[in-house]
């Protein structure tokens, strides 16, 4: 096996751009888009005839268990993994007696993962993978991701929602109408003094001035305190202000907007992520070296962790 070249010449009255991707063994590629060209991605993809993109719509058998579909699957695949073996890797030995048509939308997701992993393609394309699910089903497929990855099958993942393509890929790429274009990620190869310096800093919560922070909304201004504010993203080079799931510009940097909330119980937890502290539900391992924050906001969103900072939360909040 080796790695595999998505190429894609745009037609000049196509919305989608021209794209080539080289999809690396060992590696996952995530491309993060709006859902439209999504779409046109999608459907050139598949128009091409080389790839089939796996998005949980169709091939269940819905008045049969979920061990007679599985059961089914692997025999027609000719899986070389026993099955009972099967039904513990992606969760279904619980619900292994449930007819389809009553499980939940997470259960349904690992039934579909199992099919897709025996159907051995090569590459493996994923459309909204855990979109929907519940964290066990995320953790089953992150956990299928990295025996992907050990089997060498260049994975390309496609998603509409940046925190999912910073989770699931090491490599990520936003698809815009003018290119392909790389997202930086966090660069993990830190210095022993400079990684002891950050996790020995504490994080002062004085607030001896008062401070808003300023964001557009059309014509208008808005004020938010910072106890609001459950997290800051950064898209296109600029900061955007997270308050349940809601999105605000900020006309300034990730870096510059850090300076100024730091005070307040923000932490940069990523390279394109600061997070209110006061807002971290849970800390969440996918593996070794994935994590991920949960906020305690409506949609529990959940934002990503660079590994060199696991320590200074684990610090912050005195975890042993």
């Amino acid at each position: 096996m080796s790695d595999y070249t998505l190429n894609y010449e745009a037609a000049k009255d196509e919305k989608l751009p021209s794209v080539s991707l080289n999809l690396n063994e060992s590696t996952a590629t995530a491309i993060y888009s709006d859902t439209d060209l999504q779409a046109e991605l999608i459907e050139a993809i598949l128009r091409e005839g080389k790839m089939s993109v796996f998005d949980r719509k169709e091939g269940l058998y819905d008045r049969l268990t979920v061990a007679d579909n599985t059961k089914f699957f692997h025999k027609w695949f000719g899986c070389s993994l026993p099955f009972p073996e099967i039904l513990v890797m992606f969760g279904l030995q619980t619900c292994a007696d449930k007819p389809l048509s009553k499980c939940t939308p997470s259960e349904l997701a690992r039934v579909y993962y199992a099919k897709y992993f025996m159907m051995d393609h090569y590459p493996v394309v994923f459309h909204e993978p855990i979109h929907g699910v519940d964290l066990h089903t995320m953790n089953t497929f992150m956990n299928m991701l990295q025996k992907l990855k050990e089997d060498k099958t260049p994975v390309l993942i496609l998603v509409s929602n940046l925190e999912h393509a910073l989770l699931l890929s090491d490599l990520t790429y936003k698809l815009k109408e003018n290119g392909l274009q790389e997202i930086e990620v966090a660069h993990e190869e830190l210095s022993e003094t400079t990684i002891e310096t950050e996790q020995t800093s504490t994080t002062s919560l004085t607030t001896s001035k008062l401070y808003k922070v300023p964001a557009k909304v059309e014509d208008k201004i808005i004020l938010f305190d910072p106890t609001e504010i459950d997290y800051i993203e950064s898209q296109d080079g600029k900061a955007q202000i997270i308050v349940n799931h809601e999105s605000f510009a900020l006309d300034s940097t990730l870096t510059e907007i850090e300076k100024k909330i730091e005070p307040y119980g923000f932490y940069r937890c990523h390279r394109s992520y600061i997070v209110n502290l006061q807002k971290v539900r849970e800390i969440i391992t996918w593996s070794k070296n994935t994590y991920s924050l949960r906020i305690d906001n409506k949609p529990k969103s959940t934002i990503p962790l660079s590994r060199t900072k696991i320590q200074h939360i684990q610090d912050t909040f005195n975890l042993k």
